[in-house]
């Protein structure tokens, strides 16, 4: 079968779109890029939580496979939306890589010791563990695809910004990273890549599903479950990450006040077969010790 397959137009994106294109010509197939520009990538001036939080890099080709321009879209998974479109479906979630944020410095590490810092982030979710943990430093806004940002960096007096070890490693930009960020929570899905055709579509259903990674598919519905139960879109600061450990599931919920002064925490585990509503026990725990109002209010600055 011949597959169009929708991609943004950065570096990034277009890795991804080639890693599920390349995986279909192993089954077989053949393929065609189509390439479109998000909301996201058109607005670059404008902190990311104003330009509209959920779909902003995704609505374009989510109308595209409703159109029947393309067959399928290849996205980061914490792009998508957890409530998507009635006829789009998530066919099929690939290997996760690795999932962690991590720094990106201009001058190595030493500013970490200082009481005073610049850190770049459009992420309320980074913005909030960092303040979490260092509340002197200051963030600031920074937007653009992964080499813009590293270059704005290097371009600027900030000391660090914080991108994702998976895009980092992805477009061999490895040796950029300082240092993995273990301890701030990723969002939810963050290093899975996702496709998504029309559920309608049988054909391009059952073939996408062969590129399909159970374990990854199984933890990321876990995380997107959490940040759908609390009603978190991209602007939230929220953190969600599930493992598999010999048919046990862990799985880690943080939530946060833009500021990072507040902080809920959740930690909850159960057996493989009984796991499957796990992502929303977490946020209904998480609901009771108040993370409606921390997630509001961020909404609300978005305004403010």
């Amino acid at each position: 079968m011949h597959i169009k397959i929708g991609s943004r137009k950065s570096k990034l994106a277009l890795w991804q779109a080639e890693h599920v294109a390349n995986k279909l010509v192993t089954l077989g197939h053949s393929f065609e890029l189509v390439l479109m520009e998000s909301e996201g990538d058109k607005i670059l001036d404008t902190p990311l939580p104003l330009i509209g939080g959920k779909g902003v890099f995704t609505k374009c080709l989510d109308e595209a496979i409703l159109n029947n321009s393309i067959d399928i879209a290849v996205h980061s998974c914490k792009d998508i939306p957890t409530e998507l479109e009635e006829k789009l479906y998530i066919a099929a979630i690939l290997k996760r890589e690795n999932p962690t944020d991590a720094l990106v410095t201009k001058n190595g590490l030493d500013f970490l010791s200082q009481k005073h810092a610049t850190i770049a982030t459009s992420s309320n979710r980074r913005k909030a563990q960092w303040l979490s943990k260092y509340p002197e430093h200051t963030i600031v806004d920074i937007r653009g695809n992964v080499p813009t940002r590293i270059q704005k960096l290097k371009d600027s007096d900030w000391d660090a910004t914080i991108l994702a070890s998976a895009g980092l490693i992805r477009l061999e930009l490895e040796h950029e990273i300082s240092e993995e960020l273990d301890w701030m929570l990723s969002a939810p899905a963050q290093g899975a890549v996702a496709v998504i055709c029309n559920k309608e579509n049988s054909v391009t259903k059952e073939i996408i599903s062969q590129l399909n990674h159970d374990t990854t598919a199984k933890c990321v519905h876990l995380e997107r479950d959490f940040l759908n139960e609390l009603s978190g879109g991209c602007s939230a600061p929220v953190g969600g990450f599930a493992t598999i450990e010999n048919d046990t599931v862990y799985f880690k919920g943080v939530v946060l006040s833009t500021d990072g002064k507040e902080k809920i925490e959740i930690n909850l585990e159960a057996s493989s077969n009984t796991s499957d509503d796990l992502g929303r026990k977490a946020a209904q725990i998480a609901l009771s010790k108040g993370a409606l109002k921390l997630i509001e209010t961020a909404n609300n600055e978005k305004y403010s």
